[in-house]
């Protein structure tokens, strides 16, 4: 019996461009069936009532303006307000998924929004007015840019907490400034900021670096073409395992070698400046899955070995027909 011969079969799925080898059959050529896909692509005064013996109506009377605080009392009322306060922006940058941080950061913008409005009704002791006014003041504009920050959260403007900090962080600094500057004047706990803002980064990972690969010792292939805008990171699961995620720069391919049988789900995140620890894009951030899996098969025969191989387009091409679908950000598989 003669030996089995290999056979490569080109599989041209721009999206799904799916072929099969024989020994009997030539390589497809360019006029071989193509099935394309879409990838990615948003005081007061107080009136009494006259007396019945009185000719001249009502008196009035302004209220005596509310007693400054002494510092003990200063310090329990800004401690109370303080940990509020502190507890909700460490809630914040804690999130790891966007949909999460997003309402994590409109929830912070709100509590500093309610801890500003208390600690304005209060008067503090005669020799820290100054810093506790410009304290008030800081927690109130950060209050505002954090609403702002939310709002490009949900927007996929913005998509980690990292990112988040530092779309704040000119307003995150003053308000540390005018807490240090309270807590000097009289050792009054005004620390609410524990975290520092970074830089604005645009980082990327080489053309085809593996973020996750198991074993790759099979005999397919997946050919990516990333021709969008933005960098992607494609993962393949296989059963509900994530089995290899690859980096795909924009305007670019790569191809994924070694890939075992199975039915995987392909899914893609496209976005701007690769934070490796978070393993996400911080800014400007898609997520996709294909609709339909895609299955790879090897079969034996006494004269041939057929195998499958595929090519994904995570672009609008013309004729594209298979189809995506978006990913709720906290479900993404990362």
């Amino acid at each position: 019996m003669a030996a089995p011969r290999m056979i490569s079969c080109v599989l041209a799925l721009a999206t799904l461009t799916l072929g099969a080898c024989s020994a009997a059959t030539p390589r497809p050529s360019g006029g071989q069936p193509v099935v394309s896909g879409v990838g990615g692509g948003s005081g007061t005064a107080s009136s009494g009532a006259p007396s019945s013996g009185s000719a001249t109506g009502p008196s009035e009377t302004a209220a005596p303006s509310a007693s400054a605080l002494d510092p003990a009392a200063y310090k329990t009322e800004l401690e109370t307000r303080r940990k509020a306060m502190a507890g909700a922006i460490d809630s914040m940058t804690a999130a790891r998924k966007p949909k999460t941080l997003g309402w994590r950061a409109q929830r912070a913008a709100e509590t500093i929004e309610d801890g500003a409005a208390a600690l304005a009704a209060v008067t503090p002791p005669e020799q820290v007015r100054a810093q506790h006014d410009a304290y008030v003041g800081s927690l109130r504009d950060f209050a505002t840019a954090l609403g702002g920050t939310a709002g490009k959260v949900g927007s996929r403007d913005l998509c980690t907490s990292s990112a988040a900090l530092t779309d704040v962080g000119g307003a995150l600094k003053a308000l540390d400034q005018a807490g240090q500057a309270l807590q000097k004047a009289g050792d009054y706990p005004a620390d609410v900021v524990t975290v520092k803002a970074g830089a604005k980064k645009t980082r990327r990972l080489g053309n085809g670096t593996f973020v996750r690969r198991s074993t790759l010792n099979g005999r397919s292939s997946l050919q990516i073409d990333n021709g969008g805008t933005r960098d992607a990171v494609v993962t393949m699961v296989k059963g509900g395992s994530k089995t290899v995620s690859v980096y795909v720069r924009k305007k670019s391919k790569f191809k994924v070698s070694g890939v075992r049988d199975g039915s995987y789900k392909i899914y893609f995140t496209h976005g701007v400046d690769w934070d490796g620890k978070a393993r996400a894009f911080t800014r400007e951030c898609s997520f996709e899955r294909f609709e339909k899996s895609v299955s790879f098969k090897t079969t034996f025969t006494a004269t041939q070995i057929r195998w499958h191989d595929w090519r994904i387009t995570l672009h609008a091409i013309n004729g594209g027909n298979a189809r995506t679908a978006d990913v709720d950000p906290d479900d993404f598989p990362s």
